[in-house]
């Protein structure tokens, strides 16, 4: 179990604890203690060091708004994440001046508009250019891309499920763990859990959380083994019926929409 802290402004006190409890009580375990990001700092520092040691980091000094400016609109990474490159082959004078704006840099790879692809349990082959993206925030705070990808190797994972909107991220992925010496996972990027205008569930579409819920814990969990294939309409499956009948070949392609009349 990982918890991803990294972003303390929004960490909330008891968030990770009502999590933790959600997940044990729809019958969910796992090996080994907690870990959290917020406290491997130096294992993110050591990888960076590695990249900029290597001549594979830039600083830069944009804004979101000057990105935003200066890229077009792509689809998946949104325009402020995805990176034109303004910053990579300033000039030293024009660096001098960044600096002495006083303006705290962040740190980018190097990728050569690197072309990654892999193949994905669910959506088969997928192939992305990969932009300069930051591994250190103007901050001082390691980046999700590289945090994951240390934290990854470190705890051995295998594999990465996850959902089908963080496809776009993963080619960075696997560009920093090459870079990094670090064994690439495979991948399963797995269709979401959408509200009834189409949008990533979340609580503006109401009670939403399991603790919101009259429901108990069965009948939710009951509820999302049918919209995977794993129960039919009124069955009360098992933990063990779970794990007998899970095949990731049957698992659905297509989002789920939930509302509140058919959740459980």
């Amino acid at each position: 179990m990982r918890v991803e802290d990294l972003d303390r402004s929004r960490v909330r006190l008891g968030l990770e604890e009502a999590q933790l409890s959600d997940l044990r009580s729809l019958g969910l375990d796992w090996d080994g203690p907690v870990v959290r990001q917020s406290e491997r700092m130096e294992l993110y520092e050591e990888a960076i060091d590695r990249l900029e040691a290597n001549g594979l980091l830039y600083a830069c000094y944009c804004t979101r708004a000057e990105i935003r400016a200066a890229a077009s609109a792509p689809h998946g990474i949104s325009v402020a994440d995805r990176y034109p490159g303004t910053c990579r082959e300033l000039t030293t004078g024009k660096r001098a001046e960044r600096e002495a704006s006083g303006r705290p840099p962040a740190l980018r790879v190097r990728s050569d508009g690197a072309r990654i692809a892999f193949e994905d349990r669910l959506l088969g082959r997928f192939e992305g250019t990969v932009d300069d993206f930051v591994v250190r925030r103007n901050d001082g705070t390691p980046a999700y891309q590289l945090a994951v990808v240390v934290d990854d190797a470190r705890q051995r994972i295998g594999e990465v499920v996850r959902g089908a909107d963080l496809v776009d991220s993963t080619p960075r992925q696997i560009l920093l763990s090459c870079l990094l010496g670090l064994p690439e996972p495979t991948y399963a990027h797995v269709p979401l859990v959408l509200g009834p205008d189409g949008r990533r569930l979340a609580k503006r579409h109401g009670a939403v959380a399991l603790s919101d819920r009259d429901e108990g814990p069965e009948k939710v969990r009951a509820w999302m083994a049918r919209t995977l294939g794993l129960a039919g309409a009124g069955e009360m499956p098992t933990l063990e019926d779970l794990v007998a009948r899970f095949e990731p070949a049957c698992l659905p392609r297509e989002p789920t929409v939930w509302s509140p009349e058919t959740a459980v």
